[in-house]
């Protein structure tokens, strides 16, 4: 998978721009940043994820004489440039927020210096790998969040995925946000994380009675048996056969792990049978749910007193149901002449597609602990800060809303991954990424992670930047 050449993988604008700027000879230096600027759904904030599948691309760039040909097929490109494309590869600086960071609208999320045709070759698999599994991640946050980040929730989407890498890097993703695991073989093979599993509902049908599935089953699992419940009747059939079967394996000096849940009012039924249970002495047998769930149906069932222990969540994680989309863009933000970074603006009518001109940094702003984030600035590269003396904060749109901060700390969130072409940066394993993603996602209030109206986090422009951004609006309209 990591040696995948999807180099290919891009609109047909790209190349006519790169193509473009070949005849017109303008392979300047160019600045691009990668953000998005609304989160997905009802959340204030995204789980940053994908870097390591980014990595993959740029370090796989390479148009093959299959691809040439193709190209050459579409009548488009001079010879010239094809023989360029053969040889070309990535020998630009790509600054990225590491994986499992929490990031917040209008900031560069990547930052890519690059020749100019390089730079713009890159914006469409960039913007395809970490649009996706960034609004995975937030989804299995947001889901964790409302199971109580407890370590509770298992991903189970890969059937409802749409396609193969969908399944195989949301599952990845959904990790990175919190989940404890996946049903997802291939993706535990990949990327060496947890699989997780118990029978289907075919399993009962398969046999004559569903006494006799459950019995099988405990046969083949005898320490591991987490018994489905619901194919004919969880309550008056299903459970009551289960404790039977936990019974013998018990006498036969097995502990077994528990039922699961996939269908009814679960927390009626969870709660019942966890009375049953109890009841016939299996105390620690857990109850494991699925059944179309998400954090607005978790929220509920927790809030109604479910008794449910562990969390399996496929479709409306996988395909992030509410929010298909993350909407992340890639806009041009400044170019390099003679040396002389040149700032670019997008202006638009609509306020939020106004774009933040120049080589820019994200800092994030912790309490004196570094257990708390307080905001984030975004500023202009060379610009420096000294966390010993006081920072004035303002909104950049509502610019009398100001705060002044003392006894902080600060931490610049862009991190170099490739150094003119190099790679420079070597990505944490899954399970690193997730518990860094823990922490991080830790630092947020309460007050920002609700599921309903959340409050808005503070990302700020330094007033560098600010006036920059204004002075070329008004040159740009003038």
């Amino acid at each position: 998978m990591a040696e995948r050449n999807l180099t290919m993988m891009t609109d047909l604008y790209q190349l006519t721009m790169m193509y473009g700027h070949f005849l017109n000879q303008t392979n300047e230096e160019a600045v691009f940043d990668l953000f998005f600027r609304k989160p997905s759904g009802n959340s204030t904030y995204a789980v940053m994820a994908g870097l390591d599948q980014a990595i993959d691309y740029i370090k796989n760039i390479t148009f093959t004489e299959d691809d040439i040909a193709y190209l050459r097929s579409l009548h488009l490109f001079s010879d010239a440039f094809l023989d360029m494309l053969r040889h070309l590869t990535f020998t630009g600086d790509l600054y990225a927020i590491p994986e499992g960071t929490p990031v917040f609208p209008g900031e560069p999320l990547l930052r890519i210096k690059a020749p100019i045709i390089e730079a713009q070759l890159v914006e469409t698999a960039l913007l395809t790998i970490i649009n996706h599994q960034t609004l995975i991640a937030t989804k299995a946050s947001r889901v964790c969040y409302a199971a109580g980040d407890k370590d509770n929730v298992t991903e189970f989407g890969l059937r409802r995925a749409q396609g193969p890498d969908a399944g195989i890097y949301g599952a990845r993703a959904a990790v990175i946000g919190g989940c404890n695991g996946t049903s997802n073989v291939m993706t535990g093979q990949l990327f060496d994380i947890p699989v997780k599993g118990t029978h289907g509902h075919s399993w009962v049908m398969a046999f004559d009675s569903e006494l006799e599935a459950f019995r099988a089953y405990a046969r083949a699992y005898p320490d591991t048996c987490l018994l489905l419940v619901d194919t004919y009747d969880s309550l008056r059939q299903g459970v009551p056969n289960a404790i039977t079967v936990f019974q013998e394996l018990r006498a036969q000096g097995h502990k077994p792990m528990g039922i699961r849940l996939d269908s009814g009012d679960l927390a009626y039924i969870s709660k019942k049978a966890r009375a049953m249970l109890d009841e016939a002495g299996f105390e620690d047998a857990i109850i494991f749910a699925s059944s179309d769930l998400d954090e607005e149906t978790i929220y509920d069932l927790r809030n109604q007193g479910a008794r449910i222990d562990v969390w399996g969540v496929g479709t409306k994680l996988i395909t992030s149901e509410n929010a298909p989309s993350l909407g992340g863009v890639y806009k041009l933000s400044a170019l390099e002449r003679d040396g002389k970074m040149m700032p670019r603006i997008k202006l638009s009518d609509n306020v939020a597609k106004i774009t933040n001109p120049g080589y820019k940094k994200v800092l994030r702003i912790y309490d004196a602990t570094g257990k708390r984030a307080l905001a984030d600035l975004i500023c202009l590269e060379h610009e420096q800060y000294d966390a010993t003396k006081p920072l004035t904060i303002f909104d950049p749109e509502e610019t009398w809303k100001k705060t002044t901060l003392t006894n902080y700390t600060l931490r610049e969130l862009l991190v170099p991954v490739f150094v003119r072409g190099k790679q420079v940066y070597q990505s944490p394993c899954l399970q690193e990424i997730r518990a860094y993603a823990k922490r991080e996602i830790a630092t947020l209030w309460d007050e920002y992670k609700r599921l309903r109206k959340p409050h808005i986090y503070k990302v700020d422009l330094s007033q560098e930047l600010y006036d920059l951004k204004e002075k070329m609006i008004e040159e740009q309209r003038g």
